[in-house]
């Protein structure tokens, strides 16, 4: 089954307002040259540019806004958060659930980004729900131990159907900033495990539909390789999305077929 190929990019909290609207102005002028109807663009950037970012990115189809994190809550005396009617007022389309960075620097638990999911499912938000292990835990044959945990915990709650409104972001911990990479071979490995999972919990009509990303420090040299993997239906591009021909080389990297 076709699936999307989605290239996001996750800004976390890099660039001064100056430098994303130019960023955001060099991708706009090029990226038409490398998609087609099969390939979407998520940038993830910091809210306090959100709503400049999607006026800059409006009536642009292939492109879609998002943030990097959203409390469950309507609204309430929760000094801090974002609410997902706050991000649905200023245009926003899509929220990241689940970064490692927020489940280890903000102890996150998986039942607390369950909510958020449920939440942004409701306002018509697309949740890009990352899972991944940690060094250790690969290191100790864990890996589908914990991926299994946070995918059940995190989104089996859901429906058919609104689990169809869900991204999975694969993001092993120990890939992301460090220098190592998993290979193609080990991104696939767990990519194939996830949707294993889906599909017994959803059957294969519902688990085909559902786009899996790469998450561990995809860059221009190693896009290719990766997503030409089966299960690799695009990437969530964390250093590499801060440069606006770092992010158009790995949109030229994507298979011709999935184009």
């Amino acid at each position: 089954m076709k699936r999307n190929t989605i290239i996001a990019g996750n800004w976390k909290m890099h660039l001064s307002y100056p430098e994303s609207v130019q960023l955001t102005e060099q991708i706009l002028s090029e990226y038409k040259n490398y998609i087609n109807n099969h390939t979407k663009i998520i940038l993830f950037v910091p809210f306090v540019y959100a709503q400049s970012i999607a006026r800059l990115c409006l009536h642009r189809g292939e492109i879609y806004v998002g943030v990097q994190n959203m409390y469950p809550e309507k609204s309430g005396a929760y000094t801090g958060e974002i609410s997902p009617t706050m991000l649905n007022s200023i245009g926003i389309k899509a929220v990241i659930i689940g970064h490692s960075e927020r489940r280890t620097l903000f102890h996150e638990k998986d039942e607390f980004l369950a909510k958020k999911v449920k939440s942004a499912l409701e306002h018509h938000l697309i949740p890009v729900f990352c899972v991944g292990e940690t060094f250790e835990e690969r290191e100790n044959n864990q890996t589908q131990e914990v991926i299994r945990t946070q995918v059940t915990k995190g989104l089996f709650d859901l429906s058919s159907e609104e689990i169809k409104n869900v991204i999975i972001a694969y993001e092993p911990v120990w890939a992301i900033g460090t220098g190592k990479n998993a290979t193609p071979e080990q991104a696939q490995e767990v990519h194939s495990y996830i949707r294993s999972l889906l599909q017994t919990q959803y059957g294969s009509s519902v688990s085909d539909t559902i786009p899996i990303l790469y998450g561990g420090s995809m860059k221009p040299d190693n896009a290719a390789q990766i997503l030409q993997k089966p299960d690799v239906d695009g990437g969530l591009i964390g250093g590499a999305s801060l440069k606006a021909q770092d992010f158009i080389a790995i949109l030229q990297s994507v298979p011709q077929s999935n184009a």
